[in-house]
């Protein structure tokens, strides 16, 4: 079940990248995390609540890491979201998708996870896949590089959300962890949103922004419920790199619903990272 779990993770973690672009029209970033992750909150605990989960299997040593994932998940999202704000989903989620490869090498020394040839090959087609599909970007936006660094950071703490989460997980239930993390990751948003000055009247909001804000919380805490739940029983260096085939589903959605422009490059990178995905499960 974890293999499914993983799959399920990557399609509402792409659906969550759509949906937040949408969203994300005319107004702060770190706002619009701030709304997201709240809402996000009410999802978790009331799954929490209707699968009759328990704080059974908590301790310090658990809540530390459990704690601490949340805290880098929040760094995460808030430089992707800044990153999505200035740049195209086909641009950012390439970088983005960087963590899987500093998942992989973390997990193989924290974890003890076997090395093997095919492994290392995955993981240096992904680095070219990414490569190529960055092509595009370096001619589009020779003028500012801004968004990389926060998708660069983005990727980084993304792969510290893994490992922490996979350290702090065992033996507690998954959809108990994905709310204490939900919690602390809105606290650290609304706390970004209150030093930047950044908050904005709800009125600004129109439907459609409601809309997307509101299922891309939806995507995300579904996303997140499936992918600890993989994250609890299956090997971090395989679970993250299924779940970061979301963006076969980002690029699909912004291809054909945000009409972003794919080339040849794009696609030859786009099919590296698919197919050194799937080898892993080989």
């Amino acid at each position: 079940m974890w293999i499914v779990n993983a799959f399920l993770s990557a399609l509402f973690a792409g659906l969550t990248s759509i949906l937040s672009k949408m969203g994300l029209e005319n107004i702060s970033s770190h706002y619009a995390t701030a709304l997201r992750t709240s809402i996000v909150v009410l999802f978790t605990w009331l799954m929490y609540f209707l699968t009759n989960s328990s704080f059974a299997g908590i301790n310090t040593y658990n809540l530390t890491f459990i704690i601490m994932s949340g805290i880098v998940t929040g760094l995460s999202w808030l430089c992707y979201f800044r990153a999505l704000s200035m740049a195209d989903v086909t641009q950012v989620s390439p970088i983005d998708k960087l963590s899987t490869f500093f998942t992989m090498i973390m997990a193989f020394v924290l974890f003890d996870e076997k090395i093997t040839i095919l492994k290392i090959f995955c993981m240096l087609l992904m680095l070219f896949g990414t490569y190529c599909m960055q092509q595009q970007t370096q001619i589009k936006n020779d003028q500012t590089k801004q968004w990389m660094i926060y998708a660069f950071g983005s990727a980084i703490f993304a792969s510290l959300t893994s490992i922490l989460a996979k350290i702090g997980i065992s033996h507690v239930d998954s959809q108990t962890v994905t709310a204490i993390r939900t919690m602390v990751v809105m606290v650290m948003a609304w706390i970004v949103v209150g030093v930047t000055h950044t908050y904005q009247p709800m009125r600004i909001l129109n439907k459609k922004q409601v809309r997307a804000i509101v299922l891309s919380a939806i995507a995300t805490g579904l996303s997140w419920l499936c992918y600890f739940e993989a994250l609890k029983t299956g090997p971090a260096s395989i679970v993250v790199p299924i779940d970061k085939l979301s963006i076969v589903v980002s690029i699909g959605f912004a291809t054909f619903i945000l009409h972003e422009k794919q080339n040849k490059k794009n696609l030859i990178g786009l099919f590296c990272v698919v197919v050194s995905t799937l080898l892993l499960l080989v």
